[in-house]
């Protein structure tokens, strides 16, 4: 405080502020400002983790409320870019790549021919929510996708056993009457359910022993059940004539 006298004899007081004191303040209050930053940085991170964590919670776990969305990069890397030697298959929709995760999974890429498949990203998303509804033992499951420009391609569950084609035709396995009635029930189940039991009530028409999948204990599930719904309607029915061949 410091004083000064006016003529009057009256003294009047007035306050002087101590420079370093502002300093002080100044400094508080930027170290309060980067905190609260630094803070707000903090949960944001922590919930984009939590979501991120979640889908992929979501993406194994058999819950498939979520879809879990691939990036194209990711997809890339998994299949060797799309290498040949991971080629498990091609048929009227795509081709279809084994794929291996940076955490060691194992999953089945499916990649839809662009030249036929005409949707936008929205509609193929919308159409992916459908089809990840449809849910059964002996149905492969889908898990996830990716819409990139104009690349379109879906993400299943890998069937270790591969396409029952393969055994058919091949040499390595011979089944025993018990598992080859064990399949026969298995596919009957799953076409019963698309064709009755399902919200969506979806007609395979291209039921053969490619489409379906053995699992590592040679339970069948039948895949490409939907697709059809990605394509215009005068490609995707084109097999009409052969529908329900095994």
């Amino acid at each position: 405080m410091a004083n000064s006298r006016q003529k009057s004899n009256s003294i009047c007081y007035s306050r002087i502020t101590n420079p370093r004191r502002i300093q002080w303040k100044d400094s508080l209050n930027n170290g309060v400002f980067s905190s609260s930053m630094i803070c707000n940085a903090g949960i944001k991170s922590f919930i984009s983790e939590s979501k991120r964590h979640a889908a992929s919670t979501d993406f194994f776990s058999g819950d498939l409320r979520t879809i879990f969305y691939f990036d194209f990069k990711t997809l890339k890397r998994a299949t060797k870019n799309f290498h040949p030697d991971n080629l498990l298959g091609k048929g009227g929709f795509g081709p279809v790549y084994k794929g291996k995760l940076k955490d060691g999974r194992m999953v089945a890429v499916k990649r839809l021919s662009h030249d036929k498949s005409q949707q936008g990203e929205s509609e193929f998303l919308a159409e992916v929510r459908l089809i990840t509804s449809i849910q059964h033992k002996n149905l492969v499951r889908l898990l996830g996708c990716c819409s990139d420009g104009s690349q379109r391609l879906l993400v299943y569950e890998f069937m270790k056993n591969g396409s029952l084609d393969h055994i058919i035709y091949g040499k390595k396995v011979c089944l025993n009457w018990e598992t080859r009635f064990q399949i026969i029930l298995g596919v009957a189940r799953g076409l019963q359910y698309l064709h009755e039991d399902s919200h969506l009530r979806i007609v395979h028409r291209d039921i053969k022993a490619s489409n379906i999948l053995l699992d590592d204990k040679f339970h069948p599930r039948i895949g490409d059940f939907g697709l059809a719904r990605f394509f215009p309607e005068d490609e995707a029915y084109l097999s009409t004539t052969f529908a329900g061949t095994l």
